[in-house]
């Protein structure tokens, strides 16, 4: 199943994250996803496996064109020039010539002119085409709105967190609006799972979650990922897990009603598992993004 992004790339709408994911195993991770059928692979800069990603697929033996790769621009390399290096440095790490997606990690809204001069350093990356497509990640629809006054290709993602306990709807609304697709980070929830409260329910154990699955003889976790398929988000779950990672992948033979797909709506808490876009600062998140 594949999205058409607004300039006209075909991505698959189902994808294989590796967030958190150590490097001694993310190569082994990335296998096992090529192996059920993911064809979409999202890592970042800011996650320090893109080389273990890049080697996974070159051992999968797939072409290049088969794999779409995506990846993140950390904070620390906002700028022109920086973010121009920093797709040398990640192209670098995975072994490739071209990017499928790439992507602004954060807003930085603090120090916006950064992000303004590293957006534009996307555009080049794509007019070169040394990308394919570009977009951003955690971006706000008032953070779009002050991309776009300068930007002259409006981003072909918004990654987010995005699951049935928090689905940014305002957020969603001003993606559509501007023709710029949701991506779920999280979609699971798996972010409910280690928030460190006692009283916080997760979504693998919500009751209304685990209702739909019944019905469909399915798992809360592929219930909520055919949720977001049928309402047109690309999600990318992650697992270290090989049954897990066939599990998360099984999600193409069954399909959720109206009512259902509203019910998980309905779970919506508003509270937020990741940290709030507009305190990401350079003091506080900054890192240094090592070389290829």
């Amino acid at each position: 199943m594949d999205l058409t992004l607004n300039n006209g790339i075909r991505m698959p709408a189902l994808g294989f994250g590796v967030f958190q994911t150590p490097q001694d195993v993310t190569t082994d991770s990335v296998d096992a996803a090529l192996k059920t059928g993911y064809r979409l692979i999202d890592t970042a800069a800011a996650y320090g496996n893109e080389r273990e990603v890049g080697e996974a697929i070159r051992r999968s033996g797939l072409d290049r064109d088969e794999v779409f790769i995506e990846t993140k621009v950390w904070i620390s390399d906002f700028g022109y020039d920086q973010t121009l290096h920093a797709f040398d440095k990640s192209a670098g790490k995975l072994g490739v010539d071209r990017i499928d997606l790439l992507i602004l990690h954060q807003a930085l809204p603090g120090r916006f002119d950064l992000t303004k001069d590293a957006y534009r350093a996307l555009e080049t990356l794509l007019a070169d085409g040394r990308v394919r497509a570009i977009g951003v990640s955690n971006f706000m629809p008032d953070h779009l709105d002050a991309l776009l006054q300068h930007a002259t290709v409006v981003p072909a993602v918004n990654q987010i967190e995005a699951h049935p306990y928090f689905t940014q709807p305002d957020v969603q609304a001003a993606n559509a609006a501007h023709g710029i697709l949701t991506q779920a980070w999280s979609p699971i929830g798996g972010i409910t799972s280690y928030r460190g409260s006692a009283t916080s329910t997760s979504t693998f154990d919500d009751p209304t979650i685990a209702a739909v699955a019944t019905t469909h003889g399915r798992t809360p976790a592929q219930v909520m990922i055919r949720w977001h398929l049928q309402e047109g988000r690309s999600a990318i779950p992650k697992s270290v897990r090989p049954e897990r990672i066939a599990e998360n992948f099984g999600v193409f033979d069954f399909e959720l009603t109206a009512d259902e797909l509203a019910t998980l709506d309905a779970l919506d808490t508003g509270v937020r598992g990741g940290p709030e876009p507009k305190d990401i600062t350079l003091e506080t998140f900054g890192r240094n993004i090592p070389e290829a």
